[in-house]
């Protein structure tokens, strides 16, 4: 199997048609020779001709149809083979690469986007060349580039190659190609352009300088190289930085940064370093609550906050939460994150709700993860604004307890083997006064059917025995912190005086061999034990 390097889930939106302000430069490649760049370059050129001068009849906007836009846009990307792989890579200074695999979803996902990008760059007169190569079709050309997975790309500058770090929307992977090809910062010397930006940006970083040089711009510069997501916007004029920010108290210099989501401005005291730049857009970049989809997913789970709390809701649900979550979100800001998550997306909440026994549940939830020390951590009351804000409080101080999963207390009532559930696992194993041989399964455990068949037969081998009980307990649906298995079936005995130090058996053991060790164990405790078998 393929490791993936792409995460995202079929989402359908709509191609979005990017501007973005900067002083373009001529669309040129160092191989002039190939002839797959000639068949390109003529497709743009007739492409433009019919732009220029068709006649045909509108849409009701009067634009072109997004299919025809897209189609245009695929044309733009070269496709790699066998034969022009090496020379299109060492023939042109920037090169990115897309390698998928035609049965592959996430590739057909990702390729519209990344047409649609081609189409944006090619428009802003970028001299990237953007590729694709069907890694499957050509697999000695992908193993050339280092393509292990799919889709899987990569920007190669004069030959060498960089994996692409930035985000799987067309509009994030035009910012991402142009900081990385020497583009990190557009400057608005006008009125006009700054509307113009605007017309296309709901979230863009915006510095205010008196010159474009000295210790402040060039750690600015620096930090826009750095970033990998966010748009930087510079500026030397009060009134256009007014235009982009407008709740400015002009000083020089001036960083801040613009959302399209409540919390619009956000800026930054102080002296700028590209550090505290950097920081200051992590701890910023995302909104007051964050509602999670298939395409922002991978910027969630790697975020730096390591404190987030998650809301499962249905989607109405969700937007009457909003206006509470995002006044309880203002009070941690910068201390920990919020995420909304649709619990009807189950490509998302499953697997979320699946760790805390909830995955039928369509009832709102409200959890919390502490990555730092891997807790995970469960409302229990009603999700009041009022509870939200104090689970949120125990959070961050340390006092919540993790969450652990429980099954129902069972009925063990003349069982002859225990069924333990995480709620019980402290009475019956823990605390009890007694030897306990524990098996530890799951469901979906191959061999776990076999151990378990050999723990009935020693149970009734053992029958009568009152310093020594047998027990099991699902692992799947249930948790204790101080039951730590990593693989399935295990047998763990538990000796009376030392609950805390449990033995492993060994499950491939025979029946006789797991009963010797048995009696071993328990004559190691001084008590009376069955003859072996």
């Amino acid at each position: 199997m393929n490791k993936s390097k792409f995460t995202s889930k079929p989402l359908i939106s709509p191609l979005i048609l990017l501007l973005l302000l900067s002083p373009s430069f001529t669309f040129t490649t160092q191989n002039e020779d190939t002839d797959e760049l000639s068949d390109l370059e003529q497709l743009i050129a007739i492409d433009d001709e019919q732009e220029q001068g068709e006649n045909s009849q509108p849409t009701d906007l009067g634009m072109k149809s997004e299919a025809e836009v897209l189609s245009k846009a695929q044309r733009i990307v070269l496709e790699l083979n066998s034969d022009n792989t090496k020379r299109v890579i060492e023939g042109n200074e920037y090169v990115i690469v897309l390698g998928y695999a035609p049965w592959c979803g996430r590739s057909a996902e990702l390729m519209p986007r990344f047409a649609e990008a081609a189409n944006v760059l090619k428009g802003l007169g970028s001299g990237i060349l953007m590729t694709k190569l069907d890694s499957e079709r050509y697999p000695k050309a992908a193993s050339s580039l280092g393509i292990k997975g799919f889709p899987t790309l990569l920007l190669f500058v004069n030959g060498s190659s960089q994996p692409y770090t930035g985000g799987f929307t067309s509009k994030e992977m035009v910012i991402w190609a142009r900081k990385k090809t020497g583009f990190p910062v557009v400057r608005i010397n006008s009125v006009a352009e700054a509307n113009e930006f605007l017309n296309h940006h709901a979230m863009y970083a915006v510095g205010l300088f008196n010159e474009f040089e000295g210790p402040d711009y060039e750690e600015f510069r620096k930090a826009a190289v750095a970033d990998n997501e966010i748009q930087f916007v510079e500026t030397s004029s009060s009134e256009i930085a007014k235009l982009l920010y407008p709740v400015i108290t002009p000083t020089n210099p001036f960083f801040g940064l613009v959302k399209g989501e409540p919390e619009h401005y956000t800026s930054l005291d102080g002296n700028l370093t590209a550090d505290r730049i950097l920081r200051f857009l992590e701890n910023n970049k995302f909104p007051l609550v964050t509602i999670m989809t298939e395409l922002n997913s991978a910027k969630v789970y790697s975020s730096s906050n390591k404190l987030q709390v998650y809301v499962f809701a249905e989607e109405d649900g969700l937007k009457k939460l909003l206006e509470p979550l995002h006044d309880i979100a203002k009070k941690f800001k910068s201390k920990m994150m919020f995420v909304g998550v649709d619990i009807k997306e189950e490509n998302l909440a499953k697997p979320f709700l699946t760790l805390f026994g909830l995955e039928e549940s369509e009832e709102t939830a409200i959890t919390a993860f502490d990555y730092n020390s891997n807790s995970k951590y469960l409302l229990e009351s009603k999700p009041t604004s009022r509870n939200i804000e104090d689970f949120c409080s125990g959070l961050l101080q340390g006092t919540l307890s993790p969450y652990y999963k429980s099954q129902p207390i069972p009925d063990n009532e003349n069982a002859s083997i225990l069924t333990v559930v995480g709620k019980t696992f402290d009475d019956l194993v823990l605390n009890s006064p007694t030897n306990i041989l524990l098996e530890v399964h799951t469901p979906w455990c191959i061999t776990c059917e076999a151990t378990s068949k050999q723990v009935e037969k020693l149970a009734k081998h053992f029958e009568g025995l009152d310093n020594l009980v047998f027990a099991r307990i699902d692992a799947s649906t249930n948790e204790h912190p101080k039951l730590q298995v990593e693989d399935y079936p295990e047998l763990l005995f538990y000796p009376a005086n030392d609950k805390s130090n449990p033995i492993k058996l060994p499950t491939k053991s025979s029946l006789k061999d797991l009963a010797a060790l048995i009696n071993k164990n328990l004559k190691s405790q001084d008590w009376l034990a069955k003859d072996e078998l």
